[in-house]
Protein backbone atom coordinates (compact mmCIF):
# COMPACT_ATOMS: atom_id res chain seq x y z
CA UNK A 1 0.00 0.00 0.00
CA UNK A 2 1.65 3.24 -0.26
CA UNK A 3 2.12 5.92 2.20
CA UNK A 4 -0.43 8.31 2.60
CA UNK A 5 0.09 12.11 2.45
CA UNK A 6 -1.41 15.30 3.68
CA UNK A 7 -2.69 17.31 0.90
CA UNK A 8 -4.09 20.47 2.35
CA UNK A 9 -5.19 22.09 5.22
CA UNK A 10 -8.03 24.17 5.20
CA UNK A 11 -8.32 27.75 7.68
CA UNK A 12 -10.67 30.35 8.09
CA UNK A 13 -9.22 33.80 7.74
CA UNK A 14 -10.67 37.60 7.66
CA UNK A 15 -8.81 38.14 4.47
CA UNK A 16 -8.34 34.98 2.31
CA UNK A 17 -6.45 37.43 -0.54
CA UNK A 18 -4.55 38.91 2.27
CA UNK A 19 -3.19 35.49 3.57
CA UNK A 20 -2.87 34.03 0.21
CA UNK A 21 -0.64 36.63 -0.54
CA UNK A 22 1.40 36.59 2.92
CA UNK A 23 1.52 33.36 2.00
CA UNK A 24 3.14 33.56 -1.38
CA UNK A 25 5.34 36.56 -0.50
CA UNK A 26 7.07 34.37 2.68
CA UNK A 27 7.38 31.01 1.26
CA UNK A 28 7.35 31.54 -2.34
CA UNK A 29 4.30 29.17 -2.80
CA UNK A 30 1.39 30.34 -5.67
CA UNK A 31 -2.00 30.53 -5.96
CA UNK A 32 -3.36 27.00 -7.36
CA UNK A 33 -6.91 27.94 -7.58
CA UNK A 34 -9.49 30.59 -5.79
CA UNK A 35 -13.05 30.78 -5.97
CA UNK A 36 -16.26 30.41 -4.59
CA UNK A 37 -16.43 28.13 -1.74
CA UNK A 38 -18.87 27.16 1.00
CA UNK A 39 -21.64 29.45 2.67
CA UNK A 40 -21.09 31.91 -0.26
CA UNK A 41 -17.67 32.39 1.34
CA UNK A 42 -14.42 32.34 -1.20
CA UNK A 43 -11.24 30.44 -0.88
CA UNK A 44 -7.48 30.55 -1.84
CA UNK A 45 -5.28 27.33 -2.34
CA UNK A 46 -1.80 28.48 -2.15
CA UNK A 47 0.70 25.92 -2.36
CA UNK A 48 3.29 23.87 -4.63
CA UNK A 49 2.32 21.32 -7.00
CA UNK A 50 1.54 18.46 -3.82
CA UNK A 51 0.13 20.40 -0.92
CA UNK A 52 -1.52 23.51 -0.02
CA UNK A 53 -2.96 25.55 2.31
CA UNK A 54 -6.89 26.32 1.77
CA UNK A 55 -7.22 29.84 3.27
CA UNK A 56 -11.41 30.53 3.48
CA UNK A 57 -13.73 33.71 4.25
CA UNK A 58 -17.45 33.17 5.03
CA UNK A 59 -19.65 35.47 2.89
CA UNK A 60 -23.44 35.67 3.40
CA UNK A 61 -25.21 35.93 6.54
CA UNK A 62 -26.98 32.51 7.20
CA UNK A 63 -25.22 29.77 9.89
CA UNK A 64 -22.48 28.17 9.33
CA UNK A 65 -20.35 25.54 11.57
CA UNK A 66 -18.44 27.28 13.84
CA UNK A 67 -15.77 25.66 12.79
CA UNK A 68 -15.81 27.69 9.18
CA UNK A 69 -16.33 31.24 11.63
CA UNK A 70 -13.36 31.23 14.14
CA UNK A 71 -10.41 32.45 12.28
CA UNK A 72 -7.01 30.90 14.18
CA UNK A 73 -8.42 27.63 15.40
CA UNK A 74 -5.57 25.30 14.87
CA UNK A 75 -2.48 24.75 17.28
CA UNK A 76 0.01 25.94 14.52
CA UNK A 77 0.36 25.41 10.58
CA UNK A 78 4.24 23.95 10.03
CA UNK A 79 5.98 24.58 7.16
CA UNK A 80 10.09 23.47 5.77
CA UNK A 81 12.05 25.69 4.45
CA UNK A 82 15.92 25.37 2.83
CA UNK A 83 16.91 29.00 4.11
CA UNK A 84 15.78 29.87 7.45
CA UNK A 85 17.57 33.12 7.81
CA UNK A 86 16.53 34.13 4.58
CA UNK A 87 12.97 33.11 5.22
CA UNK A 88 12.82 35.07 8.66
CA UNK A 89 13.98 38.15 7.48
CA UNK A 90 11.27 37.89 5.07
CA UNK A 91 8.82 37.34 8.18
CA UNK A 92 10.11 40.80 9.58
CA UNK A 93 10.05 42.30 6.61
CA UNK A 94 6.43 41.48 6.57
CA UNK A 95 6.04 42.93 10.30
CA UNK A 96 5.61 39.86 12.11
CA UNK A 97 7.90 39.14 14.90
CA UNK A 98 9.77 35.70 15.02
CA UNK A 99 9.08 34.05 18.60
CA UNK A 100 10.37 31.02 20.22
CA UNK A 101 13.76 29.70 18.14
CA UNK A 102 14.95 26.69 18.91
CA UNK A 103 17.97 24.52 17.75
CA UNK A 104 16.77 20.82 18.22
CA UNK A 105 17.86 17.34 16.65
CA UNK A 106 17.14 17.29 13.66
CA UNK A 107 17.03 21.21 12.80
CA UNK A 108 16.14 24.55 13.58
CA UNK A 109 13.04 26.48 13.82
CA UNK A 110 11.09 29.22 14.63
CA UNK A 111 7.39 30.62 15.08
CA UNK A 112 5.70 33.63 13.96
CA UNK A 113 1.77 34.88 14.36
CA UNK A 114 -0.19 35.82 11.40
CA UNK A 115 -2.58 38.69 11.43
CA UNK A 116 -5.75 36.43 12.27
CA UNK A 117 -3.57 35.06 15.54
CA UNK A 118 -2.99 31.70 13.03
CA UNK A 119 0.70 30.25 14.59
CA UNK A 120 3.26 29.28 11.84
CA UNK A 121 6.27 27.02 12.71
CA UNK A 122 9.00 28.03 10.40
CA UNK A 123 11.14 24.96 10.35
CA UNK A 124 14.76 23.95 8.25
CA UNK A 125 16.00 20.31 8.71
CA UNK A 126 19.84 21.43 8.44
Amino acid sequence: MAQAYLEHINITVTDPAKTAQMLCDLFGWRIRWQGAAKDDGFTYHVGGDDSYVAVYSKGGSGPAPARYEAPGSLNHLGVVVDDLDAVEDRVKAAGFTPHMHADYEPGRRFYFDEADGIEIEVVCYD
